[in-house]
């Protein structure tokens, strides 16, 4: 019952805070109007749509996002309608009779209906301002779900709001019956009316109620719920001294450590059904992940962009499982033989992967969240919105501090200490493939091998695509490559024919990689590289030796090259020793 009290008074006080300007107008043309037949529908409708659609905002979904969204836009244009007709009525007579009619049903003197339906679609509209006490009834909701305490806490705060206007409305009415009477001026006061209307929704269209009014808001209000929570916080306790839990399941007396976190809201987080299998864990969905923080990387496991993320990934997946993060992989092939199940499962093996990973072998969760990018991490609150992306390699420090601050407001700042601020971060050394790339050096980007997106290939013979072909090398520029040997250069890949084939590249960067695939009756393939004519020695790969030897076994991305001294240009070669291997693309870190 204390909350109750609490939520209804600090519903009241925001009749004093500027986000309730928006609404003023709205109430303010019911002035004069019968109070049982106008005044008190139209409060009654508002008090009944706030509560409803912040409750089911709360918790719902992203189909109560979406309604709500699509009943502000038509709440918005409803009430322009009105307050055009009470600006210009004769200008109004241009509009659709449809328009004009409900204009003028909704500005009329008569019918509850109207002012019913004003009320509505004012309570649509309005957005009061998040304080202490506010905020602990709607991170209870979203926290432990929706109920009818829940719903009647909000419809005691929109009450208490309600009741405030009404008191300012019948004070204002008998100022503004007064000026009519002694100045003459109804019509201008209609018109006048008319101009806040349109006003009001200008500022509520462009986002202004809950931008600037809701900060200027909660500076002059928050000091005043505060001390409400802590006057009756103390009385809801029991003989035993413990703080009373309301029926959102939060304790009362901590409801100063309600937190919001200022990210934006990007979108809702699309469904994961359309994963072809999972590892790691059983099909997850969305609405299981309901009350938790969600990481989703987009990735596929040939990529060293993505394979670079990991070490930072894993990190976070264990520090803060235990907190209410749950990271799950996307795997997304880029070529075919990344579609392989096994391949992708003997993957998170060498890279011990151990959280969810869904197999998105047909791109249906990469199209519902409209990605374009390996790697791609898309953060999701507690509520399912999304809340944060980052593209590419990179930016692991503010991602980590949105994992942060998303996992404080899932808590309602309960037990966050360590969390937000100056929280420690992780600080993950990858070892070999898995190491930060040296970006200061690099002058050589990502190189297909396959026709459909190869580049810069410096080889005179091009007539080979899909058959068996020989090709030959010359002197190389920065970035140029050519192949050697008989090959047969595919869509995807190149394909050695006969052992002694060679690849060539002129590049300037720390590390090369290619990716390769043994022949297809799985038999290994040898090799050997050199740089500048010699075994690499010191500046070997963790695929090789130093005399540049090394075994492609599986389809995977292989480093051929980690330069020990100073990164500068080079020519690579690497020539195969037995004939069946495909080569896909050149990496560089």
């Amino acid at each position: 019952m204390i909350l109750f009290l609490v939520s209804f008074l600090a519903g009241a006080l925001t009749i004093v805070s500027p986000c309730i300007l928006p609404v003023v107008p709205f109430v303010f043309s019911r002035v004069g109007q019968p109070l049982f037949r106008s005044v008190l529908p139209m409060l009654f409708g508002m008090v009944a749509s706030f509560a409803g659609v912040a409750a089911l905002s709360a918790v719902g979904g992203g189909w109560a996002v979406e309604a709500n969204g699509a009943g502000r836009a038509a709440a918005i244009a409803l009430m322009a309608v009105f307050g055009w007709t009470l600006l210009s009525p004769r200008a109004a007579a241009v509009l659709s009779r449809p328009l004009v009619a409900a204009g003028n049903r909704l500005s009329g003197r008569a019918g509850v209906a109207g002012s019913l339906l004003l009320g509505v679609a004012t309570g649509l509209l309005w957005t009061p301002c998040a304080g202490p006490i506010l905020g602990l009834v709607l991170t209870g909701a979203a926290l432990h779900g929706a109920s009818l305490q829940t719903t009647l806490l909000l419809m005691a705060y929109a009450a208490g709001a309600a009741t405030s206007l009404t008191l300012a409305l019948l004070a204002g009415g008998r100022v503004l019956a007064a000026m009519k009477r002694s100045l003459a001026v109804g019509e201008r006061l209609r018109q006048g009316l008319g101009i806040a209307v349109l006003a009001s929704v200008g500022v509520i269209a462009l986002g202004f109620d809950t931008g600037v009014l809701a900060r200027l808001s909660y500076a002059g209000t928050s000091g005043v719920e505060q001390s409400l929570i802590d006057r009756f916080a103390p009385a809801a306790a029991g003989a035993s001294g413990a703080p009373e839990k309301s029926g959102t399941g939060l304790v009362l007396a901590d409801a100063r450590q309600v937190y919001r976190s200022s990210l934006p809201v990007e979108g809702l987080l699309p469904s994961l059904d359309g994963a072809t299998d999972w590892l790691n864990s059983k099909p997850l969905t969305t609405e299981e992940l309901r009350g938790k923080v969600v990481l989703i990387d987009f990735w596929t496991y040939s990529c060293i962009n993505c394979i670079r993320t990991l070490p930072y990934l894993r990190a976070w997946a264990e520090k803060y499982r235990d907190q209410g993060l749950v990271v799950v992989g996307v795997h997304a092939p880029e070529f075919a033989f990344e579609k392989q199940i096994g391949n992708v499962q003997k993957a998170l093996r060498d890279f011990a992967i151990p959280y969810p990973v869904a197999i998105d072998n047909d791109f249906r969760i990469w199209r519902a969240f409209g990605n374009s990018y390996w790697p791609a991490f898309y953060i999701a609150d507690a509520t399912g919105r999304i809340r944060h992306h980052q593209f590419g390699e990179g930016g692991y420090e503010q991602t980590e501090r949105v994992i942060q601050d998303l996992l404080a407001e899932a808590a309602g700042g309960q037990g966050s200490e360590g969390l937000v601020g100056e929280g420690r971060l992780v600080s993950p050394e990858g070892q070999g493939v898995q190491a930060p790339a040296d970006l200061d050096d690099i002058r050589s980007g990502e190189t297909y091998v396959g026709y459909r997106q190869a580049a810069n290939f410096a080889s005179p013979e091009r007539d080979g695509i899909d058959r068996s072909q020989d090709y030959t090398v010359g002197t190389l520029r920065l970035n140029r490559w050519g192949l050697s040997g008989n090959w047969t250069v595919g869509a995807e890949q190149a394909r050695l024919n006969r052992a002694g084939g060679a690849i060539v590249y002129r590049f300037r960067a720390r590390d090369l990689h290619l990716i390769l695939g043994p022949a297809q009756d799985g038999k290994p393939v040898h090799f050997q590289v050199t740089v500048d004519g010699m075994a690499p020695g010191p500046d070997h790969g963790t695929d090789t030796d130093a005399e540049g030897y090394g075994t492609v076994s599986e389809t995977k991305l292989y480093q051929l090259v980690r330069q020990a001294g100073a990164v500068r240009e080079r020519t690579f070669e690497v020539r195969f020793l037995d004939p069946g291997v495909d080569a896909y693309a050149f990496t560089f870190g």
